[in-house]
């Protein structure tokens, strides 16, 4: 093949340095990750794949045929190498592509009307070969990054396994050559089911399955950005524990504060998340965890709404719930009411309204008159009144032991 009666193989030969040259500054100026690779890198090996792919080009037009699985080796191991450096694969295929349209205008510049043939076999063979080459150097790096991925994630699966059963931290650091940080943040999350998960979406949503796995990928996603780094995380559909390895314990409120955290996992995920937090040393995540686990079940049995918890934030529940004599004879004050249920929800609903009878009565969809009826009759079966800030604790202690008998 000749464009302006010249051999186009034998030009392009001659031109590879120069070319090279110009490839690896329009890679540099065009795609900033590369220009953050070692200079050594840069005039060695990427200076080398493209002349490498210069010439094999020279090879295919010189001889009109297809490239083979071997002439592709090096391509597929820089691939595999650019993986290792954590190079994205947009960023690899991009300078593929700038090579190969900066060859075909080196090839085609002094084309004619009288080459048109010649040229037209000449962008068939580019196209082969840029195809060939996207699929060879796709596979690589994807194969790559598979084995990377499934070492770093045993390598977390393990970490995680050895800090939630309290495992000796220095055996295992000497075993497996992974070291726990200095502090970790704890977390325990409930996470409600998607509409899409029970077909209840305006729309035919994509499977269970699939919305599950989606809203876990989101919800990881939100942990991952906030950390900085991958999460340690044990999560299905329901919810589970993640651990956040943190410098110092993180702000509560405010901005970049794990309220926000929460807040926007939520939005993420597009479920309601019930989370309990604690900082912990890495001898401390078991006891952490389990406390954590308490407290989501605490806020669940006593009908909070979704967030961001704390022990500090129901201390009473949690003491309460601890296993004593006092704790059933807590719950019996309310035994007269146990055939009433409409005089329990009510007392429920009083209470957590903050003694409101119109707000009461607006959520159990009753006259506030039935609320102050309802009140009154509780006071004769149980001899106890809210109104009566002694009692008032009381069936408050009452209630939450209950709950937890």
């Amino acid at each position: 093949m000749s464009i302006a009666g010249r051999p186009v193989a034998g030009r392009l030969r001659a031109r590879v340095p120069a070319l090279t040259a110009r490839v690896v500054a329009r890679l540099l100026s065009d795609l900033p990750v590369y220009a953050e690779l070692p200079h050594e890198e840069i005039a060695g090996d990427i200076a080398d794949i493209v002349q490498h792919n210069l010439r094999l080009f020279a090879d295919v037009l010189e001889h009109r045929r297809a490239v083979t699985d071997d002439e592709l080796a090096q391509q597929r191991d820089s691939a595999a190498q650019r993986a290792e450096e954590g190079v994205p694969l947009d960023a690899i295929l991009t300078a593929y592509q700038v090579g190969v349209a900066m060859c075909w205008e080196e090839t085609a510049q002094d084309a004619g009307p009288g080459d048109l043939p010649d040229v037209l076999e000449i962008m068939d063979r580019i196209l082969v070969l840029q195809q060939q080459l996207t699929s060879a150097v796709s596979g690589a790096y994807l194969e790559a990054r598979q084995i990377l991925d499934s070492q770093e994630h045993g390598g977390r699966h393990a970490l995680m396994a050895a800090l939630l059963t309290g495992e000796d931290l220095d055996g295992f650091t000497r075993r497996t050559g992974l070291r726990p940080a200095a502090r970790y943040l704890t977390m325990t999350l409930a996470l409600a089911p998607h509409p899409d998960e029970t077909g209840a979406g305006p729309a035919p949503g994509p499977g269970a399955g699939v919305a599950a796995r989606r809203k876990i990928r989101r919800i990881r996603a939100a942990l991952d950005r906030y950390a900085g780094t991958p999460a340690l995380t044990a999560l299905d559909a329901s919810g589970g524990t993640v651990l956040l390895p943190v410098a110092e314990p993180p702000p509560w409120d405010g901005p970049g504060g794990l309220c926000d955290l929460i807040a926007g996992a939520t939005r993420a995920a597009g479920v309601p998340v019930t989370a309990a937090a604690e900082t912990a040393s890495p001898a401390g995540v078991p006891a952490a965890v389990a406390r954590n686990g308490e407290i989501v079940d605490l806020v669940a049995r006593t009908g909070r709404a979704p967030g961001l918890y704390r022990l500090a934030d129901v201390l009473l529940e949690y003491q309460l719930s601890r296993p004593s004599e006092a704790l059933r004879g807590l719950a019996g004050l309310l035994s007269p009411l146990d055939a009433k249920p409409e005089l329990l929800h009510t007392l429920e609903t009083y209470l957590g309204h903050g003694l409101d009878r119109r707000a009461a009565a607006a959520a159990l969809h009753v006259h506030p008159n039935t609320v102050d009826y309802r009140i009154r009759r509780i006071d004769r079966l149980t001899g106890l009144s809210p109104a009566r800030p002694a009692d008032l604790q009381h069936l408050s202690a009452a209630l939450v032991a209950r709950r937890s008998v």
